[in-house]
């Protein structure tokens, strides 16, 4: 199928998650992932109505918001402190904040630039090796120091589930990020505000949005398996 069939299929989906759980679908942004793609596949999306689309790499980041400026960017892959720059003030939001000191270079960055950084805090659930993010004890400590940073601003919380074609195996992730999302939103940190709930891919965006996902990050099920 193309991707208008594609598109159809997954806001049916979108729609049928979110009933199921007494959701409004609005409540849910669906992030085209272009990782994958070209400008050409970007724009036929773009024409089909889509305005939000994320990105792994920097490099790329960039180029696309380049050439789609309307369209609002996100960054999803883990950043390295020195494409810092190539990010901030060109993604519209941060999905991916792992570590202490990319918050600290997201917050000098900013203020260099004079703008606020909206990034989500990445958590580390998964007790992959190779995910990264924080880790649930440690949250705490990292919102609260936040306050101490001028430009930086969490908005809310992501995860990644491990890959699997059983999506219910994603679910107590996506339970438990939304416990601890839930939790932070009745507190009160300075420069945090729990706003988005990140969480959900091709694979497992329904049972993302039925544990309370309020943006989901599908690529391969929207652009099939396309190279440039």
């Amino acid at each position: 199928m193309g991707i208008v069939e594609n598109l159809h299929n997954i806001q049916q989906k979108i729609a049928a998650a979110a009933r199921r759980c007494g959701r409004d679908p609005q409540e849910v942004t669906l992030i085209a992932v272009s990782k994958t793609v070209g400008l050409k596949a970007v724009e036929q999306a773009m024409a089909l109505g889509l305005t939000h689309f994320g990105e792994n790499r920097a490099q790329e980041l960039k180029q696309k918001q380049g050439h789609f400026p309307e369209a609002r960017w996100h960054m999803i892959g883990r950043l390295q402190t020195n494409k810092v720059k190539d990010v901030v003030g060109t993604a519209a939001l941060v999905h991916s904040l792992d570590r202490w000191s990319l918050a600290e270079e997201l917050d000098k960055r900013g203020g260099l630039m004079g703008i606020e950084v909206p990034a989500l805090l990445q958590v580390s659930l998964a007790g992959e090796a190779q995910k990264t993010g924080v880790l649930v004890p440690d949250i705490e400590e990292f919102l609260q120091s936040v306050g101490q940073l001028k430009w930086l601003r969490i908005k809310g919380l992501m995860t990644m589930a491990p890959l699997s074609e059983d999506s219910e195996e994603s679910r107590p992730i996506f339970k438990e990020l939304h416990e601890i999302y839930r939790c932070y939103k009745r507190r009160t940190c300075q420069n945090v505000e729990m706003r988005h709930l990140s969480m959900g891919m091709s694979q497992d965006f329904e049972s993302a949005i039925e544990e309370g996902a309020t943006m989901i990050r599908v690529g391969t099920a929207l652009f099939g398996e396309q190279n440039r």
